[in-house]
């Protein structure tokens, strides 16, 4: 259950132009790409974060100003401010929207946290309010809570094409393995927003918590399985799962203890996401890979781009290319396919001058949206890559 926390030490959020309209960059073909790399035209759009692409090009992510974000949703050259539950912050923060434009995420609420907890939404704004946190789901301009399984807090995740949400909520039980300030457990879960039922998918035997990160459009889901812990990363992470229809997979790890997190999958069952290398010190020390994962071959690392320490695969499109995060100095988005790791700075066209840091969501199009940095006025800007070959 872990979008980009470890982005957040490397990349500061700041707030980002009031302009409604996107700015466009006239491809110029580089001259020092290799003959079979692919080439895009790159788009800016004024969103502090665009998370979410869907295969008619609209958008999801959030915009931040002065310590407070916003989940919104771009169509038509227009950002929507989605607002809140009641509460000063919400988000889209993984690959959260279908083709009918509905958008989950998760949103604080009026209401402070009668426990003190934090929650799994503190790792992704700017600041820890002590505000209750829900996921949501959002569809012709009106923001909807996802319940929870008896707790205070739940977290969306993903919308399939058959309008079914996943992620997680809390219980009422006070699970002896959570660590301060997190009290209550928690359990992945498929919500059913028209009828409003929640489903409950249990961890792996000898877990006690569980996470849904992402669903396809056949119903397998994915996530975590592992430990209450403060119910963000580490060892709640302890082992990557699929959910196929109601049955838990343990879909392996790279040797690691901790950070084993499923991040998407596409409609042929192809997951990816990233997971801990051996030497870990059961999550204390971070050390994840992005990985990609198939029944037939299971878990594959996919390293990192070269020179770099850590990376995270955050998407997969139906053609089976990866998109996501490579770390070291920087961070530097990636596109990976036909088995090689590109740095999709070097895809761009040439002397584009603002730094790509995460791709974070790709259509089946193969445009790539995620987030860059403009280095003249470190302002963060969303940014939509378009493949020329498409």
């Amino acid at each position: 259950m872990y979008r980009t926390w470890s982005v957040l030490a490397v990349a500061t959020l700041v707030g980002c132009s009031s302009s409604h309209d996107a700015t466009t960059t006239a491809p110029t073909l580089r001259a020092d790409r290799e003959p079979s790399a692919p080439q895009y035209a790159i788009v800016t759009v004024p969103m502090s974060s665009s998370n979410a692409i869907n295969n008619e090009g609209a958008l999801a992510g959030y915009n931040q100003a002065n310590n407070i974000q916003h989940a919104t949703f771009f169509r038509d050259g227009v950002v929507e401010d989605l607002n809140t539950l009641g509460g000063p912050n919400s988000q889209v923060g993984w690959p959260g929207i279908n083709g009918r434009n509905m958008v989950v995420g998760f949103s604080e609420t009026a209401d402070l946290s009668p426990l003190g907890e934090h929650w799994s939404c503190s790792a992704f704004f700017p600041t820890i309010t002590g505000h209750i946190c829900r996921g949501f789901l959002w569809r012709d301009g009106r923001m909807t809570a996802m319940p929870t399984l008896g707790g205070d807090n739940s977290f969306a995740t993903e919308v399939n094409n058959r309008g079914y949400v996943v992620g997680w909520a809390e219980t009422a039980v006070h699970d002896p393995t959570c660590h301060a300030p997190q009290v209550l457990g928690f359990r992945a879960v498929v919500w059913h927003p028209e009828s409003g039922r929640l489903h409950e998918l249990r961890p792996l035997p000898g877990d006690s918590a569980s996470s849904a990160t992402a669903i396809n459009d056949r119903d397998q889901v994915v996530g975590i399985s592992g430990a209450c812990d403060t119910a963000v990363g580490g060892i709640s992470a302890r082992r990557a799962v699929m959910w196929d229809h109601g049955r838990v997979i343990d879909i392996g790890g790279l040797g690691g203890s901790a950070w084993n997190t499923a991040m998407a999958l596409n409609n042929d069952g192809v997951v990816v996401g990233f997971a801990d290398l051996t030497g870990d010190q059961n999550g204390a020390a971070p050390n994840f890979h992005a990985f990609v994962w198939t029944r037939e071959e299971g878990m594959s690392d996919l390293k990192t781009l070269s020179g770099d320490a850590l990376s995270e695969a955050l998407d997969i499109n139906n053609r089976g290319q990866i998109v996501g995060i490579s770390i070291g100095a920087t961070a530097r988005a990636f596109l990976y396919q036909d088995g090689k790791m590109y740095d999709l700075q070097q895809l761009m066209p040439k002397h584009y001058p603002n730094l790509l840091q995460s791709a974070q969501g790709i259509n089946d199009e193969g445009q790539i949206t995620g987030f860059l940095v403009v280095p003249s006025t470190g302002e963060q800007l969303a940014f939509i890559a378009t493949p020329l070959d498409r």
